[in-house]
This record gives structure tokens, C-alpha cells and sequence, in this order.
């Protein structure tokens, strides 16, 4: 019997080996959605315990790592779009103060903030695209996988973000 359908029994071993298997990637994709380690952390638990819930409608139609990082992914803009609507006042008034600052300069702690902050910028269907190809590493038709677009729209949307990115960053 394989993983998933050892899983689908109620084999806790089986899920834990599910979880061991995919939590290093799901963790990092939670973190840099999230914006933090003890969110991601807060977030790898959830993940798993949706996917636990979940799995009985896993059809197989997909792999199991790619229907888990749908799963993630769903999850991690949820949160982060509660996050935002939370977080919207004091956001809008910092964002005017802060626009003003120039960036900062390459291989600094701040221009990594100044990256996350412009990550953060992009419409959702780019940062999906982008975070997911460009520091995940996933290709494009795993991406497209993921998201549930072609191939065709994954790259054009890694194109558009790494185009607003360079705008973002040299302060347009």
C-alpha cells in the first residue's frame, strides 16, 4: 500500500512520514508568505492539520507534494490577506512615510527587508508566480501545477513581477 493510501487508513506513521517528507519546503514557502519563522512554524502546523482533515478527498489526480502546496499556498494567502485587511490602517500611513526612503544598498539586512517589503507590493497572481519559480524553485509547469494556470501565464507572470520588482527597488 503506498503513503498517501496508508495515510487515507488512519496510519499516523505513515502521516508522519508525509510530514517529514515535505514540511522543509512547506515550511519555507509558509515563512516567506508569512513573513516570519514563528508565523511559518504557526503556519506549517495548520498546513498539516488542514491536509490531515483533508486528505480522504486527495484524488491522486495530482502528486501528493503538489496537492500539499496547493493546500499551503491557499492557506498562506489566506492568512496573509487577513493579515493585510488587520493591518490596512497602519499600513497605509507607514507606506507613505517609508515610499520616501531610497533603497538600500545590495547584500544588506535592509535591502532584503526593502525585497520582502516590494515581494510583498506585487499583485497576487505575480508574487504567487514569482515566489514560488523564482525562490522556491519550482518550473513553470510545477508552478502552473500549483496555482492551476498554464505554463505559458506562470512565465509571463514571473516576467511581470521581476519587472516590478526592478521598479519598486530603484524607488519609481
Amino acid at each position: 500500500m503506498d503513503l498517501v493510501a496508508r495515510c487515507q487508513a488512519g496510519d499516523v506513521e505513515a502521516f508522519g512520514t508525509l510530514y517529514r517528507n515535505h514540511a522543509p519546503r512547506i515550511y519555507a514557502l509558509a515563512s516567506r508568505m508569512a513573513g516570519s519563522p514563528d508565523e511559518g512554524e504557526d503556519l506549517l502546523q495548520e498546513i498539516f492539520l488542514q491536509a490531515f482533515r483533508k486528505l480522504g478527498s486527495f484524488k491522486g489526480e495530482a502528486a501528493i507534494g503538489t496537492w500539499l502546496y496547493r493546500l499551503a499556498l491557499n492557506h498562506c494567502l489566506d492568512f496573509v490577506r487577513s493579515k493585510q485587511a488587520k493591518m490596512g490602517k497602519v499600513t497605509d500611513t507607514l507606506d507613505a512615510e517609508t515610499s520616501i526612503e531610497p533603497a538600500a544598498r545590495r547584500d544588506t539586512p535592509i535591502a532584503r527587508i526593502d525585497l520582502e517589503r516590494a515581494i510583498e507590493r506585487l499583485p497576487a497572481g505575480c508574487r504567487e508566480a514569482f515566489v514560488l519559480h523564482d525562490i522556491e524553485g519550482f518550473d513553470h509547469k510545477e508552478v502552473g501545477d500549483v496555482l492551476g494556470i498554464a505554463e505559458g501565464t506562470s512565465k509571463s507572470q514571473v516576467f511581470k513581477a521581476r519587472m516590478k520588482l526592478r521598479e519598486f527597488l530603484r524607488g519609481k
